[in-house]
């Protein structure tokens, strides 16, 4: 590596490697595309390689990836193995899954057998219990907080918009109804972050799970619409509603639900997809501007029309979407990335079943 004051995490690594993965020649890390958080990644050239994860404990809760790991993979999920760990430096040493996304292979024909596989896992997930010395509540102090990201980073940082008394309150009494049907739901395991950019194809053929370390106990369908409704691809409404209604039936059957109509259940995964995303726009603003990670901006449009879809499906959920074309839109226009996004639209197959609705 060329960054010298890495040289304490190439030693830390050099020491801890197991005798299954050795070197040639000397200890090279090539340097991996990271994710939303401070953690960086490098992959070794030992035979096999193993990834190397830089995390530092001032912003990353290393303990919280060790025992969400051991939980998950005591409950049967594919999680990276841990080989090393270093808490005080924040060194990690784990299993390389390789390359290859779920997201990278998903396209209209590949996408039944692929959600089956990744919606099974999730029910495995689901079923593992959620100690709570270990998994926080998703609760409507957390959901809110959530919630307020996007006023903070999207409304005011990126577009620059100052909200008035009223468009507070009118965001406000969105935010409780959101927060209040995901608190009618049953609590489970949730992934927090569980999509096609998270969920890896392994060499063997098995689904592996990464960046699971903000796992907490929440709603049922948190984790499905973060799938289904993917911040990153987007597929027809009708045929995620579907998956969705089939995953009740299955849900019901293993006993994490108990039987409830269709309607109030895509009510729940609605509203929470709506939670998700207006969150998501504030925390993708956030790393753009704080943290200079800009390509989150081109999947702003994306989070956008699922928001607006959302909230002209339910009446009680059209003032935001009245209130969001009159303030917000106007100033979407002046923005780069989202002239750009519906530019490019045409040649990104994940998203060929979505078009601009104007108006």
């Amino acid at each position: 590596m060329n960054e010298r004051p890495q040289s304490d995490f190439e030693n830390w690594i050099e020491r801890q490697l197991p005798p299954t993965h050795r070197l040639q020649c000397n200890l090279h890390l090539a340097p991996l595309a990271g994710d939303a958080g401070f953690r960086r990644y490098y992959r070794s050239n030992s035979q096999p390689p193993l990834i190397a994860v830089n995390a530092p404990p001032a912003h990353e809760n290393n303990l919280a990836f060790v025992r969400v790991a051991a939980s998950l993979s005591n409950g049967g999920i594919r999680v990276p193995k841990i080989h090393a760990v270093n808490f005080s430096k924040g060194f990690l040493l784990l299993e390389d899954f390789g390359d290859h996304l779920l997201q990278s292979v998903l396209d209209l024909d590949s996408l039944v057998a692929n959600y089956d596989r990744a919606e099974s896992i999730l029910l495995e997930i689901q079923q593992i219990a959620t100690d709570s010395r270990l998994y926080v509540p998703y609760d409507a102090d957390m959901l809110g907080a959530e919630l307020r990201l996007f006023e903070q980073w999207f409304v005011n940082q990126l577009l620059g918009i100052e909200l008035s008394t009223s468009d507070r309150q009118l965001l406000e009494s969105i935010f409780a109804d959101l927060i209040s049907s995901a608190e009618e739901q049953p609590h489970v395991l949730v992934h927090r972050d569980y999509h096609s950019r998270n969920i890896m194809l392994l060499n063997d053929g098995t689904l592996g799970i990464i960046d699971f370390q903000d796992a907490v106990s929440g709603p049922i369908t948190y984790d499905l619409v973060s799938l289904l409704k993917d911040c990153y691809v987007r597929w027809p409404a009708a045929l995620m509603a579907q998956r969705a209604l089939n995953y009740k039936m299955r849900a019901e059957a293993l006993g994490l639900i108990a039987a409830i109509d269709d309607r109030d259940f895509l009510r729940w995964f609605d509203w929470m997809g709506l939670q998700r995303h207006i969150k998501v726009l504030g925390v993708f603003a956030r790393l753009a501007l704080r943290d200079g990670k800009r390509g989150y901006l081109q999947d702003l449009p994306r989070v956008i029309e699922y928001c607006l879809e959302t909230a002209s499906n339910y009446p009680q959920l059209q003032p935001f979407g009245d209130w969001f074309r009159r303030t917000i839109e106007p100033l979407l226009a002046t923005q780069p990335w989202y002239a750009a996004y519906f530019a490019a639209l045409e040649s990104r197959p994940g998203d060929c079943a979505t078009q601009r609705k104007d108006g």
